[in-house]
């Protein structure tokens, strides 16, 4: 408050900043019209109601009017345009002057405008309402005497330039009574005739203006003729109520009357005498003769004064009317109204709701108590706005607050002006802030993004795109709620980026839940809001294993009829590791001679092609080879080859069968296709390699067997005082854990052991056992050493 009411000192030191460039110079060309604005230049008076006046004008013209004093953003701006009638001339006029005064409080400054009039070749001196399509309007009487000038064309330069001005429209009667003529000088002249019995008429007449170097112009003038007045008198207007204030110097204008009538006077009847005002007896022009304040205060009736007014002829007072004036005299403050608060300076939420009183004004005249002020609300920031209104002395809240939309949440500048009547006499400051508040939650659009699975780490998906209806819309992060760690997302940009490698096989799509949160749309920074939307991520499959065909390679053996196709097979490929990939292109790279073979889609066909006599009749052997690679828009494509050997047999009708007779096939008999497959198998390398150390091992234990054996053997025809079934049930004892271990290995390997092996053994052990039998001989040990020998042998070599 006290930086509003500072000393007058610094007042008028911010005026006297404002005005220090006094005076002005402007040039203006003479092509300007009314409503140029000339100049508008800045003041500052924060305390008082300032005043921009136009002293003078030299040379005297109505060319200017009056300068207007606007404020906008606490300053007051001043402007100085031209008039209704201007028409500038820099042949005749080509300077002028502008005595300027402003006020602001007893602070009272001076300064000159200067306007030189600049000269423009190309400018037509028709201008204003008589270069109009309406034209401009003249009003005479039909008493006017014949060949008196009715108007003066005024045209910049018609003097200097030498114009010539004529009548070009036609005035033929019986509607014309005769013609009107103009001169040189622009005067129009009435008819020689007159105007007598043309009331009520208008004439329209179009006047040509012909400048120097071939320019002219032309306007419209109408002239309309008033018929002759009535011997009857009466006054124009009703009986008038006027308001004038109390501090009116004497001799200051009131009103004028005016009555119908001819060579009228005017007199005021009452009150006589009548000390406070008087009237003028040719113009009717009703002034203050006395100061009112001291009749005010004296309390004479001043305050509501009626007077009534004569109206008369000079040569017939007889001839008479009368007219009641009130003159209400109104007073004038000179205190302020108080008003409390002083100024308003408050903050308010945008979900405030409409109606909400903000603050209640309470406003005293010093001058007097009881008299009633008007309050009036005035925007200034952002001007014309209806988010606020007063109601009887109320602040409230007039529209819904909004700061979801850019420029939307302001701060309203404004003031309560305090008036008695039309006259302004405080002003409180005003202030309301709106702060913003988080009312929406964000909000994202699901996305399905597409992505090879080949794809390097840190390589761009794509971009989340968060809004908010709160204002700024943009003002969101980003954040993946839980998901795999294989993506991310850049928190500001809402970028989703790859972090990992990816694979078809292993799993097609991801589905990520990116958190959307807003920050810095509220006042409390911890009032978040949060939304969420699911981004889909297909991983695109890539080739990366080549097609394998069951089996590699196929011999084949087909009968072919003469000059007919035959389906020879057809080729089964597909990727293991990829079971779902069915697509695939096949073609011949080799092998084919005379395009005997085609390929319909994966079925290999034969083509006889051999329409006519000879026939061949001997086998013919193909080996082809067919590339397979698959298809799709996916790349790159790989391919393998298949080995196809076909041995083409022909079918002769006349072909002899395998009896002795010959035997024909009929003509008319289907040919039979004959395919013999041959299947093999193909081990895999480790079976192999398991196989062969397995049969090696057992084909060296057999061999050591059969030393053992014959050693036994060896040593009973050596040694004639041992029984024979000793030597043979040790050599088979020492045996017996050899092959007990040799045959455990096998069983690792192989479900069942040889049939061969397991007899050998058992007629191993049942020779062992004989041979243990208690009460055998020497004779009988030799005879079952000798059949076992017999019986094992057959075996083994078996």
């Amino acid at each position: 408050m006290m930086a509003l009411l500072g000393p007058p000192v610094l007042l008028l030191a911010l005026v006297a900043s404002e005005v220090h460039c006094l005076p002005w110079f402007i040039n203006v060309s003479e092509s300007q019209g009314p409503g140029t604005i000339l100049k508008s230049f800045p003041f500052n008076c924060t305390l008082h109601m300032p005043i921009l006046e136009l002293i003078h004008v030299k040379p005297p013209t109505t060319f200017f009017n009056p300068p207007s004093l606007t404020r906008w953003h606490g300053i007051y701006m001043g402007m100085v345009t031209l008039s209704s009638s201007a028409r500038l001339d820099a042949l005749a006029v080509n300077h002028y002057e502008l005595q300027l005064r402003f006020t602001c409080g007893n602070y009272v400054m001076e300064g000159l405008l200067f306007v030189d009039v600049q000269r423009d070749p190309g400018y037509s001196s028709c201008a204003g309402r008589f270069a109009s399509p309406a034209g401009e309007i003249i009003q005479v009487r039909e008493t006017v005497t014949p060949g008196t000038q009715l108007y003066t064309l005024l045209l910049p330069g018609v003097e200097l330039q030498r114009a010539q001005i004529s009548i070009i429209s036609a005035q033929d009667p019986p509607y014309f009574p005769g013609p009107f003529s103009i001169n040189g000088q622009g005067w129009l002249l009435a008819p020689s005739q007159g105007l007598k019995g043309q009331g009520q008429k208008v004439f329209q007449l179009q006047i040509l203006v012909t400048f120097g170097q071939n320019r002219s112009c032309h306007g419209t003038l109408k002239v309309k003729v008033l018929p002759a007045p009535s011997s009857q008198i009466s006054f124009l207007q009703q009986a008038p109520n006027i308001t004038i204030r109390e501090d009116l110097a004497p001799g200051s204008e009131v009103v004028q009357v005016r009555a119908r009538g001819f060579d009228v006077r005017y007199e005021i009847l009452s009150p006589v005498p009548c000390p406070l005002f008087s009237i003028g007896r040719v113009d009717g022009l009703v002034r203050t003769a006395a100061p009112l304040e001291s009749a005010l205060a004296r309390g004479a009736g001043a305050a509501v004064t009626r007077l009534r007014v004569k109206a008369y002829e000079r040569l017939r007072p007889r001839a008479s009317v009368e007219l009641d004036l009130t003159v209400n005299v109104r007073s004038v403050n000179r205190w302020p109204p108080r008003c409390l608060p002083a100024m308003l300076v408050t903050e308010i939420r945008e979900t405030t709701l409409v109606g909400t009183v903000l603050n209640t004004f309470t406003c005293t005249d010093p001058d007097s108590s009881g008299s009633t002020l008007d309050y009036k609300l005035r925007f200034y920031s952002p001007p014309g706005l209806a988010s606020l209104c007063l109601r009887d002395r109320a602040l409230e809240v007039n529209a819904t607050l909004d700061c979801d939309a850019p420029g939307a949440c302001f701060q309203h500048a404004a003031s309560i002006l305090v008036l008695n009547g039309d006259q302004p006499l405080t002003e409180v400051p005003v202030l309301v802030m709106v702060t913003p508040v988080n009312e929406f939650s964000p909000a994202c659009v699901p996305h399905t993004f597409r992505i090879r699975e080949d794809a390097g780490p840190y390589t761009l998906l794509g971009s989340v795109v968060g809004m908010d209806k709160d204002y700024p819309h943009n003002s969101v992060e980003y954040f993946i709620s839980g998901g795999p760690s294989t993506f991310s997302v850049d928190r500001l940009s809402g970028e989703i980026h790859l972090l990992g490698s990816l694979d078809y096989e292993l799993q097609k799509s991801y589905r990520l839940t990116v958190l959307v949160t807003d920050h810095s749309q509220d006042q409390d920074p911890t009032q978040r809001r949060s939304g969420s939307c699911t981004i889909t991520i297909e991983v695109e499959d890539v080739n990366d294993h080549s097609p394998e065909c069951q089996p590699p390679f196929q011999e084949l053996t087909i009968y072919t009829p003469l000059g007919r196709s035959v389906e020879v097979t057809k080729v089964s490929c597909w990727v293991p590791q990829e079971p779902q990939r069915l697509t695939f292109s096949y073609s011949i790279v080799g092998g084919t001679s005379q395009s005997r073979f085609s390929l319909q889609g994966a079925i290999l066909v034969y083509n006889d092609i051999t329409l006519g006599p000879p026939w061949p009749e001997q086998p013919h052997s193909y080996e082809l080879l067919i590339r397979v690679a698959d298809s799709g828009p996916s790349i790159p494509h790989l391919s393998t080859t298949a080995t196809i050997i076909v041995h083409v047999v022909p079918w002769n009708a006349s072909t002899a069968a395998t009896r002795i007779h010959r035997v024909t096939v009929p003509s008319m008999m289907t040919p039979l296709l004959v395919t013999d497959t041959e299947v093999f198998w193909q081990p895999e390398p480790w079976f192999v390699v398991v196989l062969t150390v397995t049969s090696a091992l057992f084909l060296l234990a057999l061999g050591w067997l059969f030393s053992r054996l014959f050693q036994g053997l060896a040593q009973m025809l050596q040694t004639p005082n041992k029984p024979a079934h000793e030597l043979l049930l040790n050599s088979i004892q020492g045996t017996e854990e050899s092959i007990e271990g040799f045959m455990e290995a096998p069983r690792m390997e192989m479900p069942q052991a040889p049939s061969s092996v397991m007899s050998l053994v058992q007629a191993e052990i049942t020779c062992s056992t004989r041979s243990r039998e208690p009460g055998a001989g020497s004779e009988a040990d030799r005879e079952a050493a000798s059949l076992c020998v017999e019986f094992l042998l057959p075996m083994i070599m078996g």
